[in-house]
């Protein structure tokens, strides 16, 4: 996608910062753009509703768009409340002089910019927002624009039928308007009962491209449609397709919904957290050494520690157990919301993380320091190329290179194993049985036999391997007992960054900036 694309926004404000041009702009950027704003409206309300309406002369209207048609070059236009006829009259105007401009301008190669329009008529609440004889007005600009995204009370006002109540009666009244006015219809399940919350393009062919969503249990959703519409605009301004445009903002809102009550902005329906993405990212590229506190007791693990030793181990991964267990991937797969996309990048990743995790094993076997352990080791280098990678070639997974979380773990196990003590080897290749097993457990307390994933979490039951941990853990335990006190300090150390790799593994899917 093209970065810093320039998105214009053409709507109402709210002073709350929720939605209108300020959601606009927080929106823009976060998908990757630039921001500009015209104002159509001054508007008085909080998270609680809105006070009153103050609509700025279309004269001064006129003279914002014309400052800014007459300097830049813009990629997308976002619309939204329009408020009353005259102010829909001069945005059609505008448009309309912006497209043949633009086409007389570039005769051999017309570029003009893409324009979402987000027809503000109904608030969700049932609220009109748009003057009755203006409703007839922003159903022709719909004609006249490339994209619209309704809420499903708009939807409903634009066929002139009730509102849907159910999914697939909302992709039908859709499917209808694309067709009758040859603009792509953005269908919006957020206000649907249960669990589902799914989005949808909606063609004027017909065709339908569905983008998966779950609700969220909070009241915190103020300015969702203003800002699925803005970013929207932004990744279509930068060049994405309109379904991975969908797809992508569909994904970012679901997180910023469900990290909105952290915000604590006002007392009635709040906004959502538009910049939670943007510094997680931001996190995820922190350069400092990574630290391991006790800030947390580790859960008593299904498969027991084998000494003092491991004992010790499995106490300090209490805060990184915490961690893991609270990555928007684990918790995706642990509710069956976990998209394809993410799972198929996972297991890909992980196929390559096997073939060399089976080198750091058979490395061990070459320096244990006793015939059983050697062989031991052996199997489980073979093991790892067998049946896992059988596994993997069963759900078909593509040919990739190596992430760099990917090539970062896999050249620590190698690092760990060719070049320090066995004891340290051995700590450093653990949590992949250990760790991984108890999350394993965990996660398949909620498989069953409709889950998405199923075939994939039984796995994480087998006792086999389980029984293959249970040794691992008693290898590390006797390494350290045999060895000094700072070797096992360096051990230590390195099963807890095996850990916190082990970490970074998990959650990388949920980092692929598409």
């Amino acid at each position: 996608m093209k970065t810093n694309a320039r998105i214009l926004s053409i709507a109402g404000t709210d002073p709350t910062g929720g939605a209108g041009i300020q959601a606009d702009l927080k929106s823009i950027a976060a998908a990757g753009g630039f921001g500009m704003s015209v104002v159509t409206a001054l508007v008085a309300q909080n998270t609680q509703g809105v006070r009153s309406i103050h609509t700025p002369p279309t004269d001064f209207l006129r003279e914002q768009l014309a400052s800014v048609a007459d300097d830049v070059e813009l990629d997308a236009i976002k619309i939204g409340m329009l408020g009353d006829s005259e102010t829909v009259d001069v945005v059609s105007a505008w448009l309309s002089e912006q497209k043949n401009t633009q086409k007389s301008a570039q005769k051999a190669k017309p570029k003009t910019a893409t324009v979402v329009l987000d027809p503000v008529m109904v608030a969700s609440s049932g609220d009109r927002l748009l003057q009755a004889d203006a409703e007839a007005k922003v159903r022709e600009l719909c004609t006249h624009v490339d994209v619209i995204t309704p809420n499903l009370k708009e939807l409903a006002v634009l066929v002139e039928d009730d509102e849907a109540i159910e999914f697939a009666t909302a992709i039908d009244q859709a499917q209808r308007f694309a067709k009758a006015h040859d603009v792509t219809v953005i269908v919006k399940g957020g206000h649907l009962d249960g669990t589902v919350a799914d989005n949808a393009v909606v063609s004027s062919d017909g065709e339908v491209h569905r983008v998966p969503a779950t609700r969220i249990d909070t009241k915190n959703t103020h300015g969702t449609g203003c800002s699925l519409s803005s970013a929207l605009a932004t990744r279509l301004g930068g060049g994405e397709s309109i379904n991975d445009g969908l797809e992508w903002a569909t994904n970012w809102l679901h997180e910023a919904i469900a990290n909105a009550d952290a915000l604590n902005v006002g007392t009635g329906h709040g906004p959502v957290d538009h910049f939670h993405q943007l510094r997680r990212y931001a996190r995820n590229a922190d350069t400092r050494p990574w630290t391991f506190p006790l800030n947390d007791a580790a859960p008593t693990p299904a498969i027991a520690a084998q000494g003092p030793h491991t004992e010790k181990l499995w106490e300090q991964t209490g805060t990184l157990w915490r961690e893991i267990m609270e990555l928007p991937f684990i918790t995706a797969l642990t509710s069956g919301e976990l998209s394809d996309k993410d799972f198929m990048f996972y297991l890909a990743q992980d196929a390559l993380y096997l073939e060399l995790y089976s080198r750091a094993l058979a490395r061990l076997s070459t320096i244990a320091p006793t015939a059983e352990e050697q062989i031991w080791w052996a199997k489980a280098a073979q093991e790892c190329l067998t049946v896992e990678a059988e596994l993997h070639r069963s759900f078909n997974v593509p040919e990739v290179d190596p992430s760099p979380v990917t090539a970062a773990y896999t050249d620590f196990l190698v690092a760990r194993t060719f070049t320090d003590d066995y004891v340290v080897g051995v700590a450093a290749v653990l949590p992949c049985f250990w760790l991984y097993a108890e999350i394993g457990e965990a996660l398949a307390q909620h498989n069953h036999a409709e889950h998405p994933y199923h075939s994939w979490l039984e796995t994480y039951g087998d006792a086999d391997f389980a029984e293959e941990t249970r040794k691992a853990i008693a290898v590390v335990e006797k390494a350290f007992a045999n060895a000094s006190d700072a070797t096992r300090k360096r051990a230590s150390r390195a099963y807890l960054q095996a850990c916190a790799h082990e970490r970074e593994f998990f959650d990388q899917a949920a980092r692929v900036q598409r």
